[in-house]
C-alpha cells in the first residue's frame, strides 16, 4: 500500500506553539505536511465511510484492515492520529494500543467500537487513548475528536523535534560549560557555582556566555526552560555532573 502523496509547506518550530522556546536567527526549521490519519478496522465498509467522511475534512487518510497490517507499516513523520476499533480478530484494539505503548509510539489513538463496554473504555483511557466513540457516532463531534487529537500530535511533534534540537547543542558544550549550564539552571548565583567548582566567578561568567551562545539563549529565562526539557540539574532527574579541574 502506498502513502499518500501531500504537499508540503515550511514552518519555523515556533508557528503556532504557544511557549515556544526562542532560537537564533539561523534555527532549524522543519517541514510541516498536513496531519496523516490511520483508520484500523476490520469492516471494510467503516473503512471506507471513516475515509470518505475524514478526506472531506481536508484530512489525508491510510486506512488498515489488522493491527498486524498497521504495526507492518511504519507511519509518517507528521502529526495524526489512530482511529481504531476495539473489537478485531487476532489482534484487537486493546492489544495493538499495548503493542505501541510498548513501542513508545506518540501517536495518539481514539477508540470506536459498536461493543463499548464501561470496562473496556477505562481500560483504554488508563492505557493513554484519547478518546472512546460508540458506534454510531456523530460525524461532527468525530471530527471534532480527531481535531483535538492532530493537534495534540502536532504539540507533540515540535516538542520533540525541539528536545532533539537541545540536545545536539548541549553536545556542543564542554564539560565545564556542562558543569555551569546545570547550576545555572537550579538557581545558583555565579560566586556560588565558582565556589562549588574551585574556579574564579570571572571565570564562571566566561563560561556561563558561552553557554548562553551554544544553547541559543537570548535570556537566563530562556535557558531555564531549555534546562527544564533537557531534564538538567532537577529533583528526580540529573544531578550536576561531578566538578572536574578548569580547563
Amino acid at each position: 500500500m502506498g502513502w499518500p502523496t501531500t504537499a508540503k509547506a515550511t514552518a519555523s518550530f515556533c508557528e503556532g506553539f504557544p511557549g515556544c522556546f526562542a532560537f537564533k536567527k539561523d534555527r532549524a526549521v522543519v517541514r510541516e505536511e498536513p496531519p496523516v490519519i490511520y483508520v484500523v478496522d476490520d469492516d471494510p465498509s467503516v473503512r471506507k465511510s471513516l475515509e470518505r467522511l475524514l478526506r472531506s475534512a481536508g484530512y489525508e487518510v491510510v486506512t488498515f484492515a489488522s493491527g498486524a497490517e498497521f504495526l507492518n507499516c511504519p507511519c509518517r513523520d507528521v502529526a495524526g492520529c489512530l482511529i481504531l476499533d476495539i473489537e478485531m480478530p487476532e489482534l484487537n484494539g486493546l492489544q495493538l494500543q499495548e503493542r505501541l505503548s510498548e513501542r513508545d509510539h506518540p501517536i495518539p489513538v481514539i477508540f470506536i467500537t459498536g461493543y463499548g463496554t464501561v470496562a473496556k473504555s477505562v481500560q483504554a483511557m488508563k492505557a493513554g487513548a484519547l478518546d472512546f466513540l460508540q458506534k454510531p457516532f456523530d460525524d461532527a463531534d468525530f471530527l471534532q475528536v480527531v481535531s483535538q487529537a492532530v493537534a495534540v500530535s502536532r504539540q507533540g511533534r515540535q516538542s520533540r523535534l525541539e528536545k532533539k534540537e537541545l540536545l545536539a547543542r548541549l553536545k556542543s558544550l564542554t564539560p565545564r560549560e556542562r558543569q555551569v549550564f546545570e547550576r545555572v539552571v537550579v538557581g545558583m548565583l555565579n560566586k556560588q557555582i565558582a565556589f562549588e567548582l574551585g574556579t574564579a566567578e570571572k571565570t564562571v561568567k566566561v563560561h556561563r556566555a558561552r553557554v548562553m551562545e551554544k544553547m541559543g539563549a537570548k535570556s537566563l529565562s530562556d535557558l531555564v526552560r531549555f534546562g527544564l526539557v533537557l531534564g538538567l540539574g532537577f529533583p528526580g532527574k540529573k544531578t550536576p555532573s561531578v566538578p572536574q579541574p578548569d580547563g
